[in-house]
C-alpha cells in the first residue's frame, strides 16, 4: 500500500492513471480541465498533501497541448512541495533528438529542459523512439520496455504456428530479438531508408534470411504514426507469400486514415499498449509502470 503517493490523472491518460493507482493502492487525484475557445488549456488540481506525486500524461496528438498540460501539472504539484515523478508513456519529440538538417532544432533538448525546469525529480517513459533523447535530462530519466508484454499477448491471443518476428528496420533489431526469444521463434530485419527532405520510405529489396512462405508474420515497431514503414514492409513481404501478417507496437498514434491504409495493405490486426487510448490498445501498461514506480520510491 502506497498511502504517501498521489497519482495525478493527466487528461490524456486518465484510464491508465486509474489502473496504476489500483496497482499501487494509491490515491487517485483527478484533474479538472477546461479548453477555451481559442484552444488554451486550463488545469485545476487540488492541493497534494502526499510526499510523492506521480503525474501520468502521454503526449500524443494534439502533442503540444498534452505536453503543455503536463508542464502545468508538474508545476502545480511541485508548488505543494511534493517529490514529483513524471510518467510520459508516449514521449513526443523523441524523433527530434538532434538536428538532421542545417537550421533545425534538437527539440528533445528543449523539452527535457522544460520538464526539469518546472519541478520534475524523476522522469519515466516507455519504449522511447530514441533512447539517446534521455541524455538531455540531468535528473534521473528511465526508459522501460513493453516488449515482453507485447510478446506475451501475441503468445496467448494470436493463433499462430511458428511465427516470424519482423523488424521493419535495423534500428528495431534488439527489440525484435527480445520479442522473438520470448516466442522461441525466428526473427528477420528489413533495411529501410527514409528521404530526410520528403519523408519517403523505401525498403531495400534483398533476400530474406529465412523462408516465410505460409508462415505468419508479426511486424514489430515502437510506434505506428502514419503507417508508412508498416505499409511498405507489408508490400515487400507479400512478395514472399507469407500467411497472415500482424502489426504490433507500443504506441499506436495512427494519424488520420492510417489504420485503414495499414489494413488495406494486408495487416490482419494492429495491437498496441494503452500508452495511447484507442481500439488497438489491448496491452495494459499499468502493472509495468507501477512496478517501476515502486522500485524508485522504495
Amino acid at each position: 500500500m502506497y498511502k504517501d503517493v498521489s497519482i495525478i490523472a493527466g487528461p490524456s491518460s486518465v484510464d491508465l492513471a486509474i489502473g496504476i493507482s489500483k496497482h499501487l493502492d494509491a490515491e487517485l487525484v483527478p484533474v479538472d480541465l477546461r479548453i477555451f475557445a481559442d484552444g488554451e488549456s486550463k488545469v485545476n488540481v487540488r492541493t497534494v498533501e502526499k510526499d510523492h506525486c506521480v503525474i501520468i500524461q502521454s503526449t500524443y496528438p494534439p502533442t503540444d497541448r498534452h505536453l503543455l498540460q503536463a508542464l502545468m501539472l508538474i508545476k502545480r504539484c511541485s508548488e505543494d512541495s511534493a517529490k514529483v515523478y513524471t510518467v510520459m508513456p508516449y514521449m513526443a519529440y523523441s524523433r527530434q533528438d538532434r538536428a538532421f538538417l542545417e537550421g533545425e532544432v534538437a527539440t528533445m533538448d528543449l523539452v527535457a529542459k522544460l520538464i526539469e525546469a518546472v519541478g520534475t525529480k524523476t522522469f519515466i517513459t516507455v519504449d522511447i523512439h530514441s533512447p539517446a533523447s534521455l541524455s538531455y535530462f540531468t535528473i534521473k530519466a528511465q526508459n522501460i520496455s513493453a516488449v515482453g508484454l507485447l510478446a506475451r499477448y501475441a503468445k496467448v491471443k494470436f493463433k499462430t504456428k511458428i511465427p516470424i518476428v519482423v523488424s521493419p528496420d535495423k534500428g528495431g533489431v534488439q527489440r525484435a530479438v527480445e520479442f522473438a526469444n520470448e516466442l522461441s521463434t525466428d526473427m528477420i530485419a528489413l533495411t529501410k531508408r527514409r528521404n530526410k527532405d520528403t519523408g519517403e520510405i523505401i525498403i531495400e529489396e534483398k533476400e530474406l534470411n529465412c523462408n516465410v512462405v505460409d508462415r505468419d508474420l508479426i511486424l514489430l515497431d515502437d510506434t505506428i504514426t502514419t503507417g508508412g514503414s508498416i505499409v511498405e514492409a507489408c508490400r515487400f513481404l507479400r512478395t514472399y507469400k507469407p500467411n497472415k501478417i500482424y502489426a504490433m507496437c507500443t504506441h499506436a498514434v495512427l494519424i488520420g486514415d492510417t489504420k485503414r491504409r495499414v489494413k488495406a495493405a494486408g495487416i490482419e490486426e494492429i495491437i498496441s499498449t494503452n500508452s495511447i487510448p484507442g481500439n488497438s490498445a489491448k496491452v495494459d501498461l499499468a502493472g509495468l509502470i507501477s512496478g517501476q514506480i515502486k522500485n524508485i520510491i522504495d
